[in-house]
């Protein structure tokens, strides 16, 4: 995905911004070969917002329209304007508790990526975490996906297990899955920002 300039990054999010926070650390540090353009959050006082400026980062609130779930019209134009100002490579989702339409998609064509807490197929949309432990499996994970019109059904880029101990409540088993999230989606984002990453259908195929 790399062409050799500096490869950017864009990162929208609605929370605390944990996700945010280690890829930014990341870019920081080298481990992702990336710098973040951009961070916008569909919340005014969102954590993510706060933790992109402790770091410096460019750092905006952008209304998100009238739809409590979606971008669209021109709150959706006003997002996909600001990322394009910015001059993302990758649109980073950390977070964002919104469903991203076909305009905005159609602005960043296998160029937004998100991580889901499970091991998609299994387990999409809310609290994915919380289904896996009422549905009582012995495995359950994060998976980094790019992002399609459907819910947490775009191609698959790289999924690691974690396991459910006896005893797991929601809240033990989903701060181990947050681990998990803060070392699997730096990696995930370093090689597409290095261009290892080849997309072949559904097929994601690292080099």
């Amino acid at each position: 995905m790399s062409d050799g300039h500096n490869f950017r990054l864009g990162i929208i999010g609605s929370g605390k911004g944990s996700n945010a926070a280690a890829i930014a650390d990341a870019c920081a540090s080298g481990l992702i070969p990336a710098q973040v353009a951009l961070v916008i959050s569909d919340i005014p006082d969102a954590g993510v917002l706060q933790r992109a400026r402790e770091r410096g980062l460019p750092a905006v609130f952008i209304p998100p329209g009238k739809f409590r779930s979606k971008l669209e019209g021109p709150a959706e134009a006003a997002w996909v304007r600001a990322l394009q100002e910015a001059r993302v490579d990758l649109v980073a989702l950390a977070g964002f508790m919104r469903i991203l339409k076909d305009g905005f998609l159609r602005a960043f064509p296998q160029r937004v990526v998100n991580i889901h807490p499970a091991l998609l197929p299994a387990f999409p949309g809310l609290e994915a975490w919380k289904q896996a432990l009422e549905y009582g499996v012995k495995f359950t994970g994060v998976t980094v996906h790019f992002v399609d019109q459907g819910v947490d059904t775009g191609p698959i880029l790289a999924q690691r297990t974690v396991p459910v101990l006896p005893g797991d409540t929601a809240a033990t088993l989903h701060a181990r899955i947050q681990e998990a999230e803060r070392e699997v989606y730096p990696a995930t984002l370093a090689a597409l920002a290095r261009g290892a990453v080849r997309v072949e259908g559904r097929q994601t195929l690292w080099d």
